[in-house]
């Protein structure tokens, strides 16, 4: 069967969260799309409007006038140009856990036909697309994969594409069509159509790769460079506590040379920075090489949380405050600012290192769903914080209200000895005890 033609892409997008969503609506303002997710309480939120990682406004959902919502499979069937962007995590032993990208083949094997094209955009090694996804689309569909530019066509087959996710959660400047987008297909002529279909939505243009195999080890890399650079300066953080000199300052100075490259230290959380390196450490020691930058990194900056608390712990106990008997406000528990998002953040580590002091900690995010916080780390989250209650205050993520506070509404938090660590620089340097 030969390739579908552009016009002819009837699209779904499985999984509708931070990658899905934005994407099934560019598309859904252009041509028919299909958004499935499993999640029914998530398909009943989109259709009143809602969507609850706040990446979408209501007004854009309605903007995309040719996009329906299901989770319901068999709506599937009529498609044959399926999008996957689902999760894909790590698990307690910081190995790949590839268990939603896997039901998700499941699920668009068992409606694929001959002639249909499959695109992920989950993040992965480079050969997961073909390796583990592949295989599982052919054994529930019964096709073959079509991949090469001499494939036997005369078998019922489908092809593959990989063009990996770019959202930038949060961030309202650099939206989807916005980003450049990565390319790749299973056939030339596939990669053509892959291509073809994101450049209905994407302003600024596309890159078409090689292979799969490049565009997955295309997106890996952006985060693992960006992992090697924030452990620098978190590395020059600590060795310029020791020896009293601001951060930040130093920062300022070196930033005027004009390929100073512009990084802060911090936590290095949430779905991408703190989880792909883990990728490509796993697919480089299953070839027989393991990584020393890479390994080093993800030690340095998962530690960052024991460090902050040990820097805090110092300043306490130098300020005469009791430790175990103290209250501590953490200002924010998202792995970045004016984000909801929770999953793998870091400010986690703080909250678990000071529990191990024996204080007691009040957790204060005005973007964060509480149930969330509570059904993913057995957390609850305070509703509003209390004047003159804390022994310390940590600014541990840039949101904009607290931004907006200021010094002085943080400060009326704390008893009258008190101190704040700010991890985010809100502060200037004579407004903070404590600054990363």
């Amino acid at each position: 069967m030969s390739m579908i033609e552009i016009s002819d892409v009837n699209l779904a997008v499985i999984g509708l969260g931070y990658v899905g969503l934005p994407l099934a609506v560019e598309f859904g303002k252009h041509r028919s799309v299909i958004g499935f997710d499993i999640n029914e309480s998530r398909i009943v939120e989109l259709r009143g409007g809602v969507d609850r990682t706040l990446e979408v406004s209501s007004d854009q959902l309605m903007s995309a006038r040719y996009l329906e919502f299901t989770s319901e499979i068999d709506r599937l069937k009529t498609c044959n140009c399926f999008i996957v962007t689902v999760p894909t995590p790590v698990d307690r032993s910081n190995r790949p856990d590839l268990t939603p990208l896997i039901n998700a083949s499941r699920t668009v094997g068992r409606v694929l036909k001959s002639g249909d094209i499959v695109i992920y955009e989950s993040t992965v090694y480079p050969g997961a697309t073909e390796e583990d996804c592949v295989p599982i689309l052919e054994a529930e569909s019964g096709l073959k994969f079509w991949s090469g530019s001499d494939c036997d066509q005369t078998v019922p087959g489908f092809y593959c594409g990989y063009s990996p996710e770019r959202i930038n959660p949060g961030d309202k400047q650099r939206r989807l069509a916005q980003i450049v987008k990565v390319t790749s297909g299973s056939t030339p002529r596939a990669a053509d159509l892959v291509d073809l279909l994101y450049r209905e939505i994407i302003e600024v243009g596309t890159h078409k790769a090689d292979s799969i195999r490049v565009a997955e080890a295309s997106k890996v890399i952006e985060n693992v460079q960006r992992d090697v650079n924030i452990a620098i300066v978190n590395e020059l953080a600590i060795i310029f506590n020791r020896l009293g000199i601001d951060t930040e300052a130093v920062l300022k100075a070196a930033g005027t040379k004009w390929n100073f490259l512009n990084f802060r230290p911090g936590l290095v959380g949430g779905h991408c920075i703190g989880i792909d390196p883990y990728y490509l450490k796993y697919k480089a020691q299953s070839h027989g090489y393991h990584p020393e930058i890479i390994s080093a990194v993800r030690r340095l900056n998962d530690g960052m949380g024991a460090y902050v608390v040990s820097q805090l712990v110092k300043l306490m106990v130098r300020r005469s405050i009791d430790i175990p008997n103290s209250r501590i406000l953490v200002l924010g528990l998202t792995f970045k600012e004016n984000c909801p998002d929770i999953r793998n953040t870091r400010v986690i580590d703080i909250v678990s290192e000071l529990k191990e002091y024996g204080c007691a900690i009040d957790i204060f995010d005005p973007v964060a769903d509480p149930g969330e916080i509570k059904a993913e780390y057995n957390l609850e989250m305070t509703d509003t914080p209390e004047p003159s209650r804390y022994d310390a205050i940590v600014i541990a993520v840039g949101h904009s209200v607290f931004r907006e506070w200021g010094a002085s509404k943080i400060r009326s938090f704390g008893k009258e000895n008190h101190v704040v660590y700010d991890l985010k620089y809100l502060l200037s340097a004579n407004e903070s005890d404590l600054r990363l």
